[in-house]
């Protein structure tokens, strides 16, 4: 299966939402050949070099395919996207297209659920986990004493904001698609800091109600705080089963360090690049 690449400094799990700002122009291309065909592009990790300026690019061998979810363009041609994760795959070669971006010989990965009963029991457990862990990440509630807070992105409908320029974006074909904004704000969410807490964590735990264990593998995979490389390494794991069990020990970790107060430091160098090619 031939698939158009976009090569990011990010890791995009099935299910899980990835916005982007298209300015370059062969990603351009390459996003209005999947317009155009109602296709799928691949995201895939950029383990070493950089994607544009030249130089020697390393790329992991396992990525997801995003489909196009809402998209807007500007006058001056660039996109603005909203994408999800759908399904991973595994490249057997590379080549650069005729419109300059990438073009891989792929295979789509088949999910493997593991041991049925021990899947079931283990997105529980690391479901329990990860909200003792989203509720010792909330700031703390009192003005003296500080603690890690979570930001939000959002998703906008305000054609008129300004871009990171201070200036008024060029016209967009669609008048009314919904975008993110240049420069994403945490969502500020009405009410005490008490309400506010207990609304974040409401929405976690919708978000975690059991169900398909495989599904809240990746949205879990995609939403804790971890290096690239350990995300990478989630999102490869052979089976549902060996992902949880992989979750379910980095969420132990990590909630260790937080009842001690102690948060890790998580190196993302490509944070932009989830954002902007």
């Amino acid at each position: 299966m031939e698939l158009p690449l976009f090569p990011l400094h990010t890791v995009l799990c099935p299910g899980v939402a990835l916005p982007l700002h298209v300015f370059e122009e062969r990603y351009r291309r390459l996003v209005a050949r999947c317009l155009d065909r109602d296709e799928a592009f691949g995201v895939v990790l950029i383990r070493e070099g950089r994607e544009v300026g030249g130089g020697e690019l390393r790329l992991a061998r396992i990525g997801t395919t995003a489909l196009i979810r809402e998209a807007g363009r500007y006058s001056d041609g660039r996109f603005e996207l909203l994408t999800v994760g759908a399904q991973r795959f595994h490249i057997a070669s590379v080549a650069q297209g005729r419109d300059r971006y990438l073009v891989a010989d792929v295979a789509l990965l088949d999910e493997d659920l593991g041991d049925p009963a021990a899947a079931r029991h283990l997105s529980g457990q690391v479901s329990e986990r990860f909200l003792e862990y989203l509720e010792l990440l909330q700031p703390a509630l009192t003005e003296d004493e500080d603690g890690p807070e979570i930001e939000v992105e959002f998703v906008t409908e305000d054609p008129d904001a300004p871009d990171a320029r201070g200036a008024g974006p060029p016209a967009m074909d669609q008048t009314a698609v919904a975008r993110r904004t240049d420069d994403p704000q945490p969502l500020q969410l009405a009410g005490s800091d008490a309400e506010r807490r207990e609304l974040l964590m409401a929405a976690a735990r919708r978000l975690v109600t059991p169900g398909e264990p495989t599904a809240i593998s990746y949205v879990l995979a995609g939403l804790i705080q971890i290096e690239l490389g350990t995300r990478q390494t989630l999102l490869e794991a052979p089976s549902t089963e060996t992902r949880l069990r992989q979750l379910d020990e980095l969420l132990r970790r990590e909630v260790g360090l937080l009842r001690r107060h102690l948060k890790p430091l998580v190196v993302d160098t490509g944070a932009d690049a989830q954002r902007r090619n």
